[in-house]
Formats: structure tokens, sequence, C-alpha cells
């Protein structure tokens, strides 16, 4: 029971009674997300780029991004996992830093309530940006999260939001860490701790050492990280990412037995429009338009390529086995001999994000770049886009087209 002169607004500094709390606790989980939290920026930016989102208005969800496009380049197809490798990491770091962040955030929850709001100019510009940083933590890993878990109870599109909210928090985090970092290193550096107002006047007696504290928040994040890596990293069983909407079992055995975004049914596709007898692929480009059926585009050189699937939310599959007609030969088909250009694709799917998708030269050109017909040796399946899908080396999963209709080469 709380002594009658305890402090009972969480503006009081007596209020806060962990004797946890201090300079040295907060500078080392300070320090780790300075390096979690860039890397995560930077990953980030690496994946927004793999969509090409300047080549065309359908690859470009954040249309008003304006010079926070400065960075934009053209994707390129080597290695065959850059995107598998870098959205994992994205990911799984970006899972696995969340008991630190939590941790940082409740270390320095008496800043938030302390009186006055501001003292001096310097000291209110601080507040703002404590404030937007905070804010802004929040809601790119709930975001993140939420997106990962394929949970969109978010208003508006995730990319948009996750975009410019990125833009918002790194502004606040690059101004924090600049007046912070210094005090930090000097923390630890430091034998005695520094007082400061994150230290009790009235601490509680202690159950946990900082160093045990530090211990137990390393202990969650391993643990995040041992239940997450699992579905987009080779070398460990997917049943192991138990928290992974992507991780447990494959789908199914066989050829086809392997992780899928969405099924044929979730997109609309009914088996009457992939009958070998109505479905034509229609690929348009210098020359005028031809419609190829299915048995048409067997006849022509198939090639194999062996790639992976990698989407936004983190997960992945091992190289597949694709076998198909090659992209750049289809744009020579249509008048395109030499370098083909770009091409616009399009699918049988009427609704939902990315049903429509551009893809660079470079991408095109690529050999190991396919309208894909046969997986593992065996036919397509409906989920694994039957009659015919776009598999693009390093391409995010969704621009990797199912149940494809049309392709129109050209420039975009």
């Amino acid at each position: 029971m709380p002594a009658p002169d305890a402090p009972r607004l969480p503006s009081s500094p007596g209020f806060w009674r962990s004797p946890l709390r201090g300079p040295w606790f907060t500078s080392v989980l300070g320090l780790v997300l300075l390096v979690g939290i860039t890397v995560l920026f930077v990953t980030g930016l690496v994946s927004y780029a793999a969509y090409n989102p300047d080549l065309s208005p359908v690859n470009d969800t954040t249309p008003d991004k304006g010079i926070l496009g400065f960075y934009l380049f053209s994707w390129p197809t080597d290695p065959h996992w850059l995107y598998r490798l870098n959205q994992g990491v994205h990911v799984t770091l970006g899972i696995t830093v969340i008991p630190v962040l939590l941790a940082k955030l409740w270390s320095v929850v008496p800043r938030l309530f302390a009186l006055p709001p501001a003292r001096s100019l310097a000291h209110a510009l601080e507040r703002i940006s404590l404030l937007l940083l905070v804010g802004g933590a929040l809601f790119e890993f709930v975001t993140g999260v939420l997106n990962v878990q394929l949970d969109y109870v978010f208003p508006g599109s995730f990319y948009p939001l996750h975009f410019y909210g990125a833009w918002v928090f790194f502004a606040a985090f690059i101004a924090h860490a600049l007046l912070k970092t210094p005090t930090a290193l000097r923390n630890l550096r430091h034998l005695r701790e520094e007082k400061n107002d994150l230290v009790s006047p009235r601490p509680a007696e202690p159950t946990v050492s900082r160093r045990g504290a530090l211990w137990f928040v390393g202990g969650g994040s391993l643990l995040l990280f041992a239940t997450t890596v699992g579905q987009n990293f080779d070398g460990l069983p997917r049943r192991t990412a138990l928290l992974a909407p992507h991780g447990g079992a494959d789908p199914g055995s066989g050829p086809n037995g392997f992780q899928i975004n969405k099924t044929a049914r979730y997109a609309g596709i009914v088996a009457t429009e992939t009958h070998e007898d109505a479905w034509r692929l229609v690929v348009t480009g210098r020359s005028g338009t031809v419609r190829l059926s299915r048995d048409r585009l067997l006849q022509l050189p198939l090639h194999s390529a062996a790639l992976p699937i990698a989407c936004v939310e983190g997960w992945s599959t091992s190289d597949q086995w694709w076998r198909g007609v090659r992209l750049r030969d289809l744009a020579a088909l249509v008048g395109h001999d030499g370098d083909p250009p770009d091409v616009f694709v399009e699918s049988l799917q009427r609704s939902g994000a990315f049903r429509r998708a551009a893809l660079r030269a470079n991408q095109v050109a690529d050999p190991r770049s396919l309208l894909a017909l046969y997986v593992n040796g065996e036919q397509l399946s409906p989920d694994h886009g039957y009659p015919a899908r776009i598999i693009v080396p390093a391409a995010p999963g969704v621009l990797n087209t199912k149940w494809v209709a049309r392709m129109t080469f050209g420039d975009l």
C-alpha cells in the first residue's frame, strides 16, 4: 500500500519507482536500437525500390512521394535471391527488436509526463521530436506487424502509410540520435552512473538487476527471432516459424506443395476462364497483337530456371524449378527483336492490389525471366497461377503475376 505522502500523478518524479531506470540501462537499449532501426530503414527503402515505383503508375502506390523517391533505381535481377534476403532481414529484424523497443519506451516513460511541457524553445523542440519519435515508432511497428500477419485493419493502403510513416519516424530518430548518442556512449564508459531525471528519487526494492533485465529483453528478442526466421531462410524447418502466417507445414505435398500468398478461389479465378479451350494469352507489341493458347505456348522454345518466391510480408520459398517461355522470346513475337522493352502484365484477377504489374526492360531481358507453365516438373496448380504465371529473378512476389491474361510490351 503506498505511503500517504506518495506521489499520485505520473508527472511527479517520485511516481516512477523502478530501480532499473537510469542512464546506463536506457543507453544500452538506445545503442541497440540505433543499429537495428538504421538497418530497418535502409532495407525498407530497398524493398520499396524493388517495386520499381517510378516505372509505371500501377507499381506506385505513393504517387506524391516527390523528393522522397530520390534514391530509386532500376531494380537488378542479380543475385536472384536479393529481394528474398533483403525482405527476410527487414521483417525478421523488425520483429526481433520489438522487445528492445518496448523496454526502451518503458525506460524513458517518466519524460513523457514531465512538467512543465516546455522550459525553453530548445526543450520544446526536443519534446516535439520525442513525441514524433515515440508515435512514429509505435505506428511503424504496429502497421508492420499487422501487415506480416495479413491483418489489414488500418485505414488505407499499407504501402503509403508505412512509407510516409517511416520518413517521419526516421527524421525524428536521426534528430534524437544526434542529441543523445554522445551521452549514451559516455554513460556506458563511466563505471559510476550519472544521475538524471530517469533515476527515481525514491526507488523501490530491486527484484532483478539491470543486467538481468537486459538478459530478459534479449531472451524475448531471441524467442521472437527463433519463431519467425524459419519462414524466410533455408536451413531451418518452416514449422519453427510459429508466429508467422506462412510458417508451419507447406500447403500440401508434391511439386506444387509450397507456400502461396492468395489462392485462386480468393482471387476469384474460375475454372471456365482458365480451361484450355477458353484461355488465350494476348500479347501486344510493336508489330501488333497475337493470341496464344496454352498448346501454342508449349510449341515455343521452353527454358528452365531455379528461382524463389519472396513476398513483402517476409516469407519466401526455397528455389523452385520453373519451366516456360522466356519473356524476351514473347517480346520478339510482337516485333521487339534484340533488346526487349518494358512489359505491362495483366491478370485474370479482376480486383485487389497488384492484379496488374510493370516490369523493366532489364527484367524482361534476363534469360531466367519466364512465363512459367510448369513448376518442379509438373503443370502449375490453380493456386500457383495456372495456366501461366510470371517468374522473374529477385523481384517481389506480387510482381510475379499469376493467371496472366495479357502482356503489353513497350516503353512505360
